[in-house]
């Protein structure tokens, strides 16, 4: 496992996180499945455990913190908060009224007095970067939280963020939190530039691309992920962007047999490669996906392994644009462009 400092921290972060979205009723993992995978996790020299209140309800939560019961201080604890958590429209957002809220939440949920990363899942439009950063800096000062960052924002969005911690006089993200992957290559356009400019750690999610990087989707086969059926949309092969990915995976399996690679290891050997990135989050279902993608840990992609890459899908250019969670409001609803 390689190591690299998160951003301007001095933390020191595996080149792995794992991800626990899957834990819970989303991936139908059990509290012994979950704890044995983290125990393997650790033991294969992840540090970063990466989760939010809204996974199953904040179930996630609950199994991540009886699986780290007694060994807290060995790890960097992120969680995040934003997105609903149930019914009330005031229990969802990134006002202070919440996030004081929230954050309470999840340390009851996780057995811990404090996170060492708490994330905006996502930018919230109709809350100011003043309200969410003077909460996040006084819930720091008070020891809740060790640093802050952000999760899925625009690039302008990260730069007006930290145009306003320094005109407000607050603590400022530390990070960000993109979805990244071999086809999903949009953010080294934008949003990795601005990460750069302004020292952010970055921790990328979905490097395999929802299992289409995994294995589980090939030509010629039944798709053998749980992601069928959960976003059914992503593997719809009757949508045009959905037969340019499998193609594009088809091709970069054989990449990867040259090199003598899985698919898995090219995947996450090229996200990490960007000297941009921090850490890859992986999230897996099982002992046996974990293993698949800690063996991707110490992979290290030549140059003509990456040229490669950029002939089937080039630099800065998402296969699926429309499945992107950064784009501005009112590309998505006319009403707030023709207000």
């Amino acid at each position: 496992m390689r190591y690299r400092t998160l951003g301007r921290t001095g933390v020191q972060v595996s080149s792995l996180s794992l991800g626990a979205m899957n834990f819970g009723k989303i991936g139908g993992t059990t509290q012994d499945e979950v704890t044995a995978i983290v125990d393997a996790a650790l033991e294969g020299g992840i540090n970063v455990i990466d989760t939010a209140d809204m996974y199953s309800g904040g179930e996630s939560e609950e199994l991540v913190g009886k699986a780290i019961a007694g060994r807290r201080d060995d790890l960097v604890l992120a969680t995040k908060a934003n997105m609903p958590m149930g019914e009330e429209r005031n229990h969802q957002g990134s006002s202070r009224r919440w996030l004081v809220t929230a954050l309470d939440d999840s340390l009851r949920r996780l057995g811990v007095d404090h996170v060492d990363l708490y994330q905006i899942h996502r930018w919230d439009p109709t809350t100011s970067d003043e309200e969410t950063l003077s909460a996040l800096t006084d819930l720091q000062r008070a020891g809740k939280i060790r640093y802050f960052g952000s999760s899925t924002f625009p690039a302008y969005r990260i730069v007006q963020a930290q145009w306003a911690s320094r005109e407000h006089h607050l603590g400022r993200y530390v990070t960000e939190q993109p979805s990244y992957s071999i086809l999903q290559r949009g953010i080294e356009a934008h949003v990795l530039p601005v990460t750069e400019e302004y020292g952010l750690g970055v921790l990328v999610w979905s490097p395999l691309a929802s299992g289409w990087l995994s294995g589980a989707v090939r030509a010629g086969r039944e798709i053998a992920t749980n992601r069928a059926t959960f976003m059914p949309q992503r593997f719809d092969l009757s949508l045009p962007a959905n037969r340019a990915r499998l193609d594009a995976v088809e091709r970069l399996a054989g990449v990867a047999d040259e090199a003598g690679l899985t698919l898995i290891q090219l995947a996450l050997g090229f996200v990490t490669a960007h000297p941009a990135v921090t850490s890859a989050i992986i999230g897996p279902r099982t002992l046996e996906h974990l293993r698949s993608q800690l063996a991707a840990a110490d992979t290290v992609l030549s140059a003509d392994v990456l040229d490669a890459i950029d002939e089937i899908v080039a630099p800065g250019v998402d296969l699926a644009a429309d499945e992107k969670y950064d784009t501005p409001p009112a590309l998505l609803d006319p009403a707030l462009r023709r207000r």
